[in-house]
Formats: C-alpha cells, sequence, structure tokens
C-alpha cells in the first residue's frame, strides 16, 4: 500500500476544502453540541484521554431525497453527513471532527441516493489490547488492560438509535492505520434507476453506453468543479451498460418495461454520471446521433461543453463502492431492522405506482374506445388523443414522454446540445 506521505502528496487543496467544512460543522453548531448533560469540557477530555481510537470503515445507505446532498455545505444543515456528524458526537464515538480523521468514498449531490457509501473514521473503540488500526491511551491503566473486552463496540446498533430513519448504517470494518475510504477505493459503481422505455430505442442507448467505457477526458460531461480543486478530468470507466431491471418479462413494445443505466469506474467528476445519462437519452430518442458521445470525448475537437440538461437527480444510487482488505462485519439484529424498514417502504411505493398505472390504463383504454367511435364517424383522430399517441410509438403525451424531449427524467432546460455551439466544436448537425 502507498506511504500516507504519497497518498496525500498532491491534496493541499482537497485539505482545504476539508478544514472549509470543519468551520462549516462548528459554525452550525454541530461540532460544540453538549452530547451528555451534565458532563463539563475538562470531565469529557480526561474521557478521551483514557480511550482507546480505532480507524473505523462504516458502510451507509441512505435515501438522498430529502436532503441537499451528502457533503455538509455552508447554506443548509439539511445534509447526510451533518445527520452522520451529530448521531456520532451524540454516542460519543468521536470527541470532534477535526480530529476524527475523517474520510468520504463519494460525495453524492442533492437528491442522490446511496446503497453502499463507504467513510473511514477513528472512532472511540473497547479494544485495550491492541489490535488492527487500534491507538491505546497513552495513559493506560494495567488494570483497565487485564479487564479489555474482546467484542468490539456495537457500532451499528448504536449509530442506527440516533440517526435519520431514511439513513442506515449497514457494516462496519477494522482498517489499517493511513486507511482511506477516499483514496483506497478500488471502484466505484452507480445506476440510474428504472428510467421507462416509452419511445426510446434502449438498444441503441446500450450501444452508446459502452463508448464510454475506457479512459477518456470527461470535461464535456460533467460539471467543471474548478473552486474545489478539479483540473484533471481525466477518469477512467470501467463498464457501462443499460439493461432491463427485470430481463425475464421484457417485451420489444412494451413502453413501461424498465431499464436501469449501470457504470463502474475508478473515479466520477461532478455530475458526471447525470450528464453521460442525459446524453444517453438524447440518443435515445434519436435527437443525437451514436458519434456524438465520441465527439464528447475528443476535447480538441470539441474544446467547450455544449449547453445541454443533466437528467434528474432522484433516479441516481451510489450502488457500489469496492475495497480490497476490508472484512466487514454485521450486526444480525440490526440489518433485519433495516431490511424491514425497507420493505414498508418498498410496499407503499410499489401500491402507490400500481395505483397509477391503473389510472394510465384506463385513460388508455378510455382514449381507444374514444377514438374508435370518432372513426366509425368519420371524424378521424382527434389530435392528442391517446389513441393517436400510442400509434405514433407514444408521440405526444403518455407517461410525460413527448416526442421532441424526455420531459419525465430531464431538467426542464432545452433538451439539446446547443445548436450555434455545436456547430463551432464541430458537433453533428441538427436537423
Amino acid at each position: 500500500m502507498r506511504s500516507n506521505a504519497a497518498k496525500y502528496e498532491s491534496t493541499s487543496v482537497s485539505l482545504k476544502a476539508g478544514s472549509k467544512e470543519i468551520h462549516l460543522l462548528m459554525s452550525n453548531g454541530i461540532a460544540d453540541m453538549e452530547v451528555e448533560p451534565g458532563v463539563t469540557e475538562a470531565e469529557g477530555a480526561r474521557v478521551w484521554a483514557s480511550s482507546s481510537r480505532a480507524v473505523t470503515a462504516l458502510k451507509l445507505a441512505y435515501l438522498g431525497w430529502a436532503y441537499q446532498g451528502f457533503a455538509v455545505q455552508d447554506n443548509t444543515d439539511n445534509t447526510v453527513e451533518a445527520r452522520l456528524f451529530e448521531a456520532l458526537l451524540k454516542t460519543r464515538l468521536i470527541q470532534d471532527r477535526q480530529s476524527s480523521n475523517y474520510h468520504r468514498c463519494g460525495r453524492t449531490d442533492k437528491g442522490v441516493s446511496a446503497f453502499s457509501q463507504v467513510i473511514t473514521i477513528d472512532l472511540r473503540s473497547s479494544q485495550f489490547c491492541g489490535g488492527l488500526g487500534v491507538t491505546l491511551p497513552e495513559n493506560l491503566d494495567l488494570g483497565t488492560k487485564s479487564k479489555a473486552s474482546t467484542s468490539e463496540l456495537p457500532y451499528v446498533k448504536m449509530l442506527n438509535r440516533v440517526l435519520p430513519q431514511d439513513i442506515r448504517i449497514l457494516d462496519w470494518a477494522a482498517a489499517e492505520q493511513g486507511f482511506s475510504a477516499r483514496f483506497d477505493c478500488q471502484s466505484r459503481t452507480y445506476r440510474y434507476y428504472y428510467f421507462p422505455r416509452g419511445s426510446l430505442d434502449v438498444e441503441l442507448m446500450g450501444n452508446a453506453a459502452k463508448r464510454y467505457e475506457g479512459t477518456h477526458d470527461f470535461r464535456n460531461l460533467c460539471k467543471m468543479d474548478v473552486g474545489n480543486g478539479v483540473l484533471q478530468f481525466e477518469r477512467t470507466i470501467l463498464s457501462a451498460s443499460v439493461r432491463p431491471l427485470q430481463p425475464q418479462q421484457v417485451s420489444s413494445t412494451e413502453q413501461y418495461d424498465l431499464f436501469v443505466f449501470e457504470i463502474k469506474g475508478l473515479a466520477f467528476l461532478y455530475h458526471q454520471v447525470r450528464c453521460m445519462m442525459a446524453v444517453l437519452l438524447l440518443i435515445g430518442q434519436k435527437l443525437e446521433a451514436l458519434e456524438i458521445i465520441n465527439q464528447l470525448l475528443d476535447v480538441e475537437k470539441t474544446p467547450r461543453k455544449p449547453q445541454y440538461s443533466m437528467a434528474v437527480d432522484y433516479p441516481l444510487v451510489l450502488y457500489d463502492c469496492h475495497f480490497d482488505g476490508l472484512t466487514w462485519q454485521q450486526e444480525a439484529e440490526e440489518v433485519s431492522h433495516v431490511l424491514s424498514s425497507l420493505q414498508r417502504h418498498w410496499t407503499q411505493s410499489a401500491v402507490k405506482a400500481q395505483v397509477l398505472l391503473g389510472m394510465i390504463r384506463g385513460l388508455e383504454e378510455r382514449g381507444e374506445e374514444f377514438c374508435g367511435l370518432c372513426l366509425s364517424a368519420g371524424l378521424g383522430t382527434p389530435r392528442g388523443s391517446p389513441g393517436r399517441a400510442r400509434r405514433s410509438g407514444w408521440g405526444e403525451g403518455s407517461l410525460g414522454l413527448p416526442s421532441e424531449a424526455y420531459n419525465f427524467f430531464r431538467t426542464p432546460l432545452s433538451p439539446r446540445l446547443e445548436p450555434a455551439l455545436a456547430c463551432r466544436s464541430g458537433l453533428v448537425h441538427f436537423g
């Protein structure tokens, strides 16, 4: 493994950003939170002086729809990270953020969820006989050492007891000194979940996704984040695919079939996956050709990013973060509680989705009957009717999938790359 000096040699900008986040936590009152009434600062310092600390990886899942992103921000405390540090302080697993040696694997945006976000942090430990990543207190009492516990603190149970229901700790793992969730992550996998086929050519989208694979300069497929020190835009994509959610049930004609875009890479730029998905949707609608991806990845021919809308945030999930050398510890009872909670959420959402689908089907059937009556009377098919939309491949209306824009899954800006800029940059012609 690389030495700490080598790993962090080029991260001065990110360390400055970390200092800013510490300031934000303190200004929001999180770092100074009184976690045990009646415990003075001096008493708290004595407790920490006699405590062991262990480098620990925590795997967490969260539904990001109600939050302004993962990382702390200066204009809101409604972030996943803010809630996480509140829980860490309430449970006295850390003394403060400044001394906790905190690192995160990914920094998800507003509305984005995670199934497998990973952080590393130095937590209070019950181990006084040493161990992987354990730092013993300087003045260790020999009597305390002889009574040392063989089991670690129940980190998952402790944190889930005080975290919001939409943020859950899943597993923990002991890590060696110097291990970083950011720099030691081997790969990250994102999924853009469950967009309906509608009038999209999903096979064409799958072919287009393959063009993302490899090492490329993705400056035209991200949002510039120069303010946080990101000046290098080359990233490596290990795999990219568009596949049906339920392959055994997929039909070549069913417009309600659901698909998922999955992409695995070493690291990602700000808004990169949402920009990549937006271009795939344009290709799926036949508004752009496959070659648009090659031209966007060729920064010599396309030195300026064309203007186009990102795909919306809520279907995006940080699905997996892979690490070598970590042995994840599960607390079976807590996993069962998390599973039960997710099943309740899914049941409610699935029932609501079926109610909506039933209404859509009913309106389509009524529309077909109405169109049939019009045709039998020699009136033709009414413009904009469900019957016309179905026969024209959902050209207008159904599921918010009009012919000129995939409105259901994009922000309300121009659906196409800006023609004038595209012409100057040598992009494909817009007919």
